[in-house]
């Protein structure tokens, strides 16, 4: 007898006879002669729907199979008379695989909220919101590494474990090997696992540019880490990041990558999982369709940072935050320049030299820095880049004048020494991503198991 998904029955182009299928029951229901079960294997959002007559085998059992009860039942695929469905399938027999004690199964109800939702993030998944989020997630995943590697990339894994700060922010993971308990003493960092301090990673950006200076086009993909102690629906903890890095690329390189990128994983999510993305449209942001389709409708727009301070001091708002050249974009002011003024995705670059990181590209002014961001509606920035220092004395400058240690980031200066050559890259924040293309308002609702201040679960 042949196993097979949920999905392949319902897409099945015929009746199939004498085929198993595996998976957690939805929903039961009892009648003298006969049973209906709704099966579901997270293959795909849609139920089978399962009639079991009485006096099959495992008929005996029914009693036991609950919601959410693991099961396994053979029979034909047969066309159903039903509404809404063309297949359903007529059992022969069921086995019980695993039981879902009724008394204590969270998720009886058909509908839940996100926040208790998020206490049981072990079973979540089983959900149809959840189990569409996940395999929107694993699909935009396979997209990712897709895109790459049809324009010639190589992918690259990068240190998680790391002795430098890329961005120079300071909010690290510290790691170590010490018994916290015991004290340490001020030569601790010689006396640890590596001998010196050592963080989780904020970035595989730097590694990654040693390598698209041999490779010429690389990314690396991968979880990243930030101690920001930041309760938003925006900030995790632990998150994951998309980082290509491409030899003799400029800025104008890079954001035209970067707007290429951002609508191919929009197409392809949108193409692959059109029941998923329906029901976030339906259930979660009414406009979601619409926003999508303007993603992919028209280029998105590009200006210098000056350019939108403008816009934004005479836009009449009253914002939050006050706007002046020289300070960084916040959320509200890249809101509104995507959602009120232009209405699509915004591109800025040309950012003044205090507000970015010390390896982007100075302008010949001394001001601006050759950096680039991506902002969306809903969610702001989506997308940073820049096109790199390549030239070892004006980076060499940089760090000293932000008072890095030199010793830390000597390999990094290195290759500004042996070839250095044009090079460009940009980081995407891959949670953002799927905030975007699901309409969902909280970023711990896009992980599996989200980390962020007071909470570590599993």
């Amino acid at each position: 007898m042949q196993w097979r998904r949920v999905r392949e029955a319902l897409e099945s182009e015929g009746p199939i006879q004498e085929i198993e299928i595996r998976g957690w029951v939805r929903t039961k229901r009892d009648q003298k002669k006969f049973a209906f079960l709704e099966i579901n294997d997270g293959s795909c959002l849609a139920n089978l729907q399962v009639i079991l007559d009485s006096g099959a085998p495992g008929w005996d059992e029914l009693e036991r199979v609950t919601t959410g009860a693991a099961v396994a039942v053979s029979g034909d695929l047969v066309e159903s008379p039903g509404k809404g469905q063309r297949w359903e399938m007529r059992a022969s027999g069921l086995r019980l695989v695993g039981v879902a004690d009724a008394e204590d199964y969270p998720l009886q109800k058909k509908r839940h909220s996100d926040e208790f939702l998020r206490t049981i993030a072990h079973l979540r998944p089983r959900t149809n919101k959840y189990g569409a989020m996940f395999r929107i997630r694993a699909e935009a995943a396979f997209a990712v590494h897709s895109f790459f590697r049809e324009r010639g990339f190589h992918n690259v894994h990068t240190p998680i474990i790391t002795g430098a700060d890329c961005e120079g922010a300071g909010e690290l993971f510290r790691v170590t090997s010490l018994d916290p308990g015991q004290p340490h003493g001020s030569d601790w960092p010689e006396r640890d696992f590596f001998g010196k301090e050592s963080f989780l990673t904020v970035s595989g950006q730097l590694a990654a540019e040693a390598f698209a200076l041999s490779l010429g086009r690389v990314y690396t993909f991968g979880p990243t880490f930030r101690a920001e102690n930041s309760n938003t629906p925006r900030h995790a903890a632990e998150f994951w990041m998309v980082e290509p890095e491409m030899a003799f690329f400029n800025l104008d390189d890079t954001m035209n990558l970067a707007e290429e990128f951002i609508k191919e994983l929009v197409r392809h999510v949108r193409d692959t999982c059109a029941q998923d993305i329906a029901l976030f449209a339906k259930w979660v942001d009414k406009d979601l369709e619409k926003r999508l389709e303007n993603i992919l409708a028209e280029p998105f727009q590009r200006l210098p940072y000056a350019e939108a301070v403008e816009i934004l001091k005479k836009s009449g708002k009253n914002f939050e935050y006050p706007v002046e050249w020289g300070e960084d974009l916040q959320t509200e002011h890249e809101r509104y320049l995507t959602e009120k003024h232009f209405g699509k995705p915004v591109i800025v670059h040309d950012y003044p030299t205090g507000i970015k990181a010390f390896y982007m590209r100075l302008s010949q002014d001394g001001k601006t820095v050759g950096a680039m961001d991506l902002l969306v509606p809903r969610i702001g920035e989506l997308v940073g880049g820049s096109q790199r220092e390549e030239r070892e004395s004006v980076l060499e400058k940089r760090v000293l004048e932000l008072d890095l240690d030199r010793e830390c980031y000597r390999w990094y200066l290195d290759l500004r020494r042996f070839g250095s050559a044009p090079h460009s890259g940009f980081g995407m924040g891959f949670e953002r991503f799927l905030m975007l293309v699901t309409g969902a308002s909280n970023i711990r609702d896009v992980i599996a198991f989200p980390r962020t201040p007071k909470h570590l679960e599993f």
